[in-house]
């Protein structure tokens, strides 16, 4: 059993109601690594992701939420923003100690396998990844891996 953190894009594409190629795509692989690792792993999410879904105003905001109504909800302690600030300091992150660092901050701590989300600009990016695994060895921490839903499919 894997621990997995959810991070907000996945409830976000779970609910994609757009309906460009793209988005269908990730709607569909979504769905079927949601419905493939339900119960099997240990799915957990994040205060901050639940803060970013009731923060904005998009068509299935309410059941994003409801999505990740029966996982456990990582919290924000004083050592998660620590390393936060680490990220920050040296440039692993974007300067924003709400967003994508907090996210990793949080997985990383509490020891999750995976981060699984569609940003691919600043998580789920192999370009990026060394850089982390850097400031993860200066922290003693160990990398959980980034990876999209398509990653975690066994049918591909």
């Amino acid at each position: 059993m894997s621990r997995i953190y959810v991070e907000t894009t996945i409830p976000s594409f779970y609910h994609e109601v757009r309906l460009e190629p793209e988005m269908v795509a990730r709607r569909n692989w979504t769905r079927r690594w949601w419905t493939a690792a339900f119960g099997v792993d240990e799915l957990v999410t994040g205060a901050p992701v639940i803060d970013e879904l009731e923060r904005g105003r998009f068509p299935g905001q309410a059941d994003a939420l409801s999505l990740l109504g029966a996982l456990p909800v990582l919290v924000v302690t004083a050592p998660v923003l620590e390393i936060v600030e680490v990220y920050i300091r040296h440039g692993a992150m974007p300067a924003d100690p709400h967003g994508d660092a907090l996210h990793l901050a949080l997985a990383a701590f509490h020891r999750c396998d995976c981060l699984v989300t569609w940003n691919c600009r600043h998580l789920a990016n192999a370009r990026k990844f060394p850089h982390i695994q850097r400031v993860h060895g200066i922290l003693g921490l160990g990398v959980p891996s980034l990876v999209t839903p398509l990653e975690l499919l066994d049918e591909v």
